[in-house]
């Protein structure tokens, strides 16, 4: 019960940072490249943690076809939810820039924004919470990465429901329920995957894999470049080596 529990901290401490960010955007108007670079950041630190902890993880854990498996199957799976919910108006959820951008919500706009960005961090906290089924503390890359890839969204969503007239009640309401939302995903992956076989505890990470690295692509990736140009990845490197130096050093 005690793992269960952590694994609900650390997925909220994960989550928590949707609240920082909104929090920050709500008495505050950051430049928009300063926001495009805390993503270019959270963009190299998660492509390390999925190459350098998840796969191969994943890779040790169950082999090559539990691995391929479920990293294709995660990349589809989060394919067409992101596909659906962008259709409705989560696009940009992780836009850098207020003005003039597709992720103001207007009708059910903020709800798919809400949505998307639940999307965008189930697998996140559910690695979180099987990170933790060997025991130890949490996987510290992954819960930077997470943090990192979540503050951007909630700086630039809470904008841009605040432009839309929302109230703070409305706004924090919706990015507090998200860090729950994270924090039950994390303690659902530890419970259901405590005493599983070691093949399950990989595909489900391979899984997470695919999906988080597909995020990636379709979200981050693009929405930091846009606003940092030349210097996306640049930037990114930082944030790679950043998270593979700590991985190493950890191991």
């Amino acid at each position: 019960m005690d793992g269960v529990w952590a694994a609900g901290f650390w997925g909220l401490v994960g989550g928590s940072a949707l609240v920082l960010g909104a929090g920050v955007a709500w008495v505050a108007d950051l430049p928009r490249r300063l926001i495009a670079g805390v993503m270019a950041v959270g963009s190299g630190v998660l492509i390390s943690a999925v190459a350098f902890d998840l796969m191969d993880e994943a890779y040790r854990g169950g082999g090559m076809w539990a691995a391929g498996g479920g990293f294709v199957g995660g990349a589809l799976a989060y394919t067409a939810a992101n596909v659906a919910v962008s259709r409705r108006g989560a696009r940009h959820r992780k836009r850098s820039g207020q003005e003039g951008s597709p992720a103001q919500p207007s009708g059910g706009g903020g709800l798919a924004i809400a949505v998307g960005a639940l999307l965008d961090g189930i697998p996140e906290s559910v690695v979180i919470g099987v990170g933790l089924l060997a025991g130890g503390g949490p996987n510290a890359v992954t819960v930077a990465a997470v943090f990192l890839s979540n503050v951007p969204e909630g700086l630039s969503s809470a904008a841009g429901m605040k432009k839309a007239g929302r109230s703070a009640t409305y706004v924090f309401g919706v990015w507090g329920g998200i860090a729950l939302a994270s924090a039950l995903a994390a303690m659902f992956g530890y419970a259901t995957m405590a005493g599983a076989p070691a093949e399950a505890v990989a595909a489900v990470t391979a899984v997470a894999a695919g999906a988080i690295l597909a995020m990636l692509v379709d979200t981050m990736i693009p929405e930091a470049t846009e606003a940092t140009h030349d210097y996306s990845g640049l930037i990114a490197v930082v944030g790679f080596l950043s998270a593979f130096l700590l991985s190493k050093m950890g191991g």
